[in-house]
């Protein structure tokens, strides 16, 4: 198979990439045991990489077969640990083994990556469309990856002031653990003589760290605290004598150093996990095994080492996630019910139900545990279930989610108290409930997914997490995709101002913000997850520009940041309606404030990444039924209603 060269500008590194592009299967093309290679230089600016294309649009579920062989493999306890691999044969080097309560990378994979030689066939210089210097140099690849043969593309650009100034406090925010990088704290000011928890590793937090550094070629970090975490899935933690439920993932952890069996003179280091039994509000985090699921899928499709989701310990974490997920409860809807406070709005601000943002990573998780789970006789009803949802879940959010001109002209015109199987105002929604502020603030070119949904409620509000990562995972249709960015350009000034993005839109004010918050200190209107303003989430705003076609979006918010965030040391959120000030209570130096900007920033150089992060529509789950199949009234298949949201 031959690929003809492509020239791009990409920042900062030297990315290799085939030309044309298409969803690749395990067993297409390559052998078994491809290998990915790839260098780096963590002392220059100027970085060189060798990547090879290896299931970048892939959706299937289909089996992935390692090479693994385990002489023994046990479970600690009971629904406390995923499997842990005693022992394993040395000529799978993916997959390493755990010694002293650390699992540590094998030389051949931390020391000894494979470096590949290309011979330049030809170079010219260019000026990249940011004024940038950039050389060209384009590479032929003779026999790569089983005999695909590859032409790749070498660019370089400097990293500017702020970027090199945004690396250096990154790498200064990560934490050790056994001697090897485990994560980084969630702010590293070390002027702050009381840190709380933010001294802390936070899952959530560490995703825009981990993604730049896959960006940048550093795979090491990634994959110890992928691992490590999974240790730390389901501990005996307890909040007034219950245990997390079997396959929760801690909100954060912390590297402690404790007497080594009751010594003075030795120590070790532990992982002390929290899964909400002191955070807060004592709320167990749900977004994180979401997040855990998601980072797990970008690792692989990024570095290539797909070995890494096909070990034994990591899938059955996968399916503990799942099958806690998935779980039976009292709720009618595809949708989670989960409490306040249990995602990055982690204090009281009246999303408990079914929020928007639950809902997109539960939808993203969904679809990368699609790609990832190993089929076979013991898999077969857990894909089941999760292809029934994946079409339930996209179809009711999509249709009862979705507003727009149009659809609060509907609402407004809802007749309530409808009791039948076709009723047309199905959670019995009262058209009192539209807001003033939403009837002059709707643009009539555009629309977006409401904050949550519930009998008799919709939460109107704009939350910027869950309509972007909606984007990003295909949650909505292209369409509504489009219409939810035209809104954003529209209403620049709110959403974005002095700086980007709102977390949510508008604030809770005067009496609403008592009775909603509880008179939360913290939250207070236009402050902190109160419609405050975070710099964080210019990195899932940039993939999801990037998706869409439109770059330039991204651009031009990444400019406004890139104007003050050095200056005012890299705040965790700003407040006022503009973002005019830096947050009453935010911390500085804030590290996925930092990591957003810099993977913001490496996405927009290199767009043919965001691939590796989003999901494209997949018209095997809308042609699919989420319901059984059956002539009684109670029953009625959504399979048209989705497949009409698809445009061709």
């Amino acid at each position: 198979m031959s690929y003809s060269p492509e020239k791009r500008i990409f920042g900062g590194h030297h990315w290799f990439f085939p030309s044309s592009r298409r969803p690749y299967h395990l067993t297409e093309g390559l052998s078994q045991g491809a290998k990915v290679s790839f260098y780096h230089s963590n002392f220059s600016p100027k970085r060189r990489f060798f990547i090879s294309e290896i299931r970048c649009n892939s959706t299937t579920a289909e089996q992935h077969t390692g090479n693994q062989g385990f002489e023994s493999i046990y479970v600690q306890g009971i629904g406390v640990k995923p499997l842990v691999i005693e022992k394993i044969e040395e000529q799978n080097p993916g997959v390493s083994g755990k010694s002293d309560s650390c699992v540590q990378e094998s030389d051949d994979l931390r020391d000894s990556e494979e470096i590949r030689s290309f011979n330049s066939s030809e170079s010219s210089e260019e000026t990249g469309a940011s004024g940038d210097h950039v050389r060209f140099e384009e590479i032929r690849a003779p026999e790569v990856s089983g005999g695909v043969e590859e032409n790749r593309v070498s660019i370089e650009r400097e990293e500017s002031a702020i970027e090199k100034e945004a690396w250096r406090l990154l790498n200064a925010a990560v934490v050790n653990y056994c001697g090897s990088p485990i994560g980084s704290v969630a702010a590293n000011n070390p002027a702050d003589n009381s840190p709380l928890n933010y001294d802390q590793v936070f899952i959530r937090d560490f995703v825009p760290s981990a993604l730049a550094y896959l960006l940048k070629g550093d795979r090491e970090i990634v994959r110890n605290f992928l691992l490590h975490t999974l240790q730390l899935q389901s501990w005996e933690k307890t909040v007034d004598c219950y245990s997390p439920g079997q396959g929760l993932m801690p909100a954060s952890f912390k590297v402690r150093t404790v007497p080594l069996d009751g010594s003075h003179e030795a120590f070790e280091e532990i992982l002390d996990p929290d899964f909400g039994e002191s955070a807060i509000g004592r709320v167990a985090p749900v977004d994180s095994g979401l997040w855990w699921i998601i980072l797990l899928r970008a690792y692989g499709k990024l570095t290539g080492d797909y070995a890494l989701q096909e070990r034994v310990d990591v899938q059955t974490g996968i399916k503990l996630i799942l099958n806690l997920c998935l779980a039976d409860g009292f709720d009618m809807f595809p949708t989670l019910l989960v409490t306040d406070g249990s995602c990055m709005i982690d204090r009281r601000m009246g999303i408990h139900g079914h929020p928007l943002e639950i809902q997109a990573l539960f939808y993203s998780a969904l679809r990368c545990a699609r790609e990832m789970i190993t089929i076979n006789d013991g898999t077969k009803n857990l894909m089941r279930a999760v292809n029934n949802r994946l079409s339930a879940l996209s179809f009711h959010i999509r249709e009862y989610y979705w507003v727009d001109m149009k659809k609060i002209n509907e609402i407004y015109r809802y007749k309530t108290e409808e009791y039948s199987h076709d009723a047309v105002n199905k959670f019995n929604i009262y058209p009192e409930q539209i807001p003033s502020w939403l009837v002059e603030w709707i643009p009539d070119k555009g629309g977006y997914l409401i904050g949550n949904l519930q009998p008799a409620h919709m939460d109107f509000r704009f939350f910027s997490l869950g309509n972007l990562w909606a984007i990003v995972s295909s949650l909505t249709t292209p369409e509504q995709a489009e219409s939810i960015l035209n809104l954003i350009e529209s209403k620049w000034d709110d959403l974005v101002g002095k700086m980007p993005l709102k977390i949510c839109f508008p604030a809770l004010e005067y009496e609403e913000w008592r009775i909603i918050t509880g008179s939360d200190p913290k939250n207070t209107p236009w402050s902190y997850h109160n419609a405050g303003s975070w710099p964080t989430l210019l990195w899932q705003f940039t993939a999801a520009c990037i998706k869409m076609g439109r770059p330039d979006m991204a651009k031009r918010a990444l400019a406004v940041a890139e104007k003050r965030l050095s200056k005012d040391l890299w705040p965790e959120y700003y407040d006022t309606r503009s973002a005019r000030f830096i947050g009453k209570q935010a911390r500085l130096y804030q590290t996925w404030t930092i990591a957003g900007f810099l993977t913001a920033k490496m996405l927009l150089d290199n767009p043919e990444l965001a691939c590796m992060l989003t999901c494209e529509e997949d018209l095997e789950l809308l042609e699919g039924c989420s319901c059984p199949l059956s002539a009684s009234p109670r029953t009625k298949c959504s399979r048209n209603a989705a497949r009409s949201q698809v445009l061709v």
